[in-house]
Formats: C-alpha cells, structure tokens, sequence
C-alpha cells in the first residue's frame, strides 16, 4: 500500500497543479477513488479484469477520454504535453507505472463531470460522487466497505 500522505503531496498535488485543476475536493476524492479502487495501490492490475493503476481506470474508458474528451480540449492537450509528455495518445500500460499520469487521467475522468466536485469534508458526498461517476452502478464498490477501505488508507 502507498503512503496516503506521500500519494497526496508527491502525486496527487503535483499532478492536479500541472493541470491547473488543484482543489481540496479533487485531492480527496482522488485519495478516495484510490483507496476503493486499488486498496492504497495494492493492486495495479485488476484481478480477472481489463482495469489498470492505483485508480483501476478501464482501457475503454482511458481510450474515450482521450477520444471524445480530451481531443477536444486544446487547453488539456496542451498542458498534458507540456507536463506529462504526451504529444500523442500513451499506451494505456502508462496507468500502472505513471502514477502522476494515472492520478492526471482519473481527475480527467471526473472533470467530464457537470456535476460540481463534493466538498473534501464530506465523506456521504464524496462516496455518492465517486460511486456514480467512477465506479457506477454497475461496480461492485459499496459505501460501507468503500469508506472502510478510506479510512483504513488515510489512518496510515
């Protein structure tokens, strides 16, 4: 498992200021999505699944961020070269070793968004949130083990 302060001032800030996307809230739900997702980074790789990285991202959906999403926003394509080496699409292996790449891609993901970031105090939020737009109804995450497994991460 990955030190929960070390991921936040090593990976999450400088990834999220790179983008110009900094909040509290972002932090948090990305330290959340983390912890559910991969256990604090225990797992880089689903098991018996496609997801890959700390924030288990799916290739399909790594793949439409950058095609319908990312493509389309020239001030995202530009600081993701400026700041990430990305003049073209990276493989999507790139999520398992890259964690600042990873933590980049997964507030993309939530920046599709049109609902605003939930506040970074407000755990319910933050669940009901990440639970809609990440892992959807579809996952297998539930509230109870997912705040257990963030609080477990953040206690460290």
């Amino acid at each position: 498992m990955i030190n929960s302060k070390q991921l936040r001032e090593l990976i999450i800030k400088p990834a999220l200021d790179a983008l110009q996307l900094y909040s509290s809230s972002a932090e948090e739900l990305l330290v959340f999505t983390c912890a559910t997702e991969s256990l604090g980074g225990h797992f880089l790789h689903q098991v018996k699944g496609p997801a890959l990285g700390i924030y288990q991202m799916e290739p399909a959906t790594y793949n439409d961020l950058w095609q319908r999403f990312i493509s389309r926003n020239s001030r995202l394509t530009t600081l993701l070269a400026m700041h990430f080496n990305c003049p073209l699409i990276p493989p999507e292996e790139r999520l398992i070793y890259d964690l600042r790449f990873a933590t980049a891609m997964s507030r993309i993901h939530y920046l599709r968004v049109p609902e605003k970031l939930p506040q970074a105090n407000d755990i319910d939020a933050i669940w009901a949130y990440y639970k809609k737009y990440y892992n959807t109804h579809l996952g297998k995450a539930t509230k109870t083990k997912s705040i257990e497994h963030y609080q477990n991460f953040t206690s460290q």
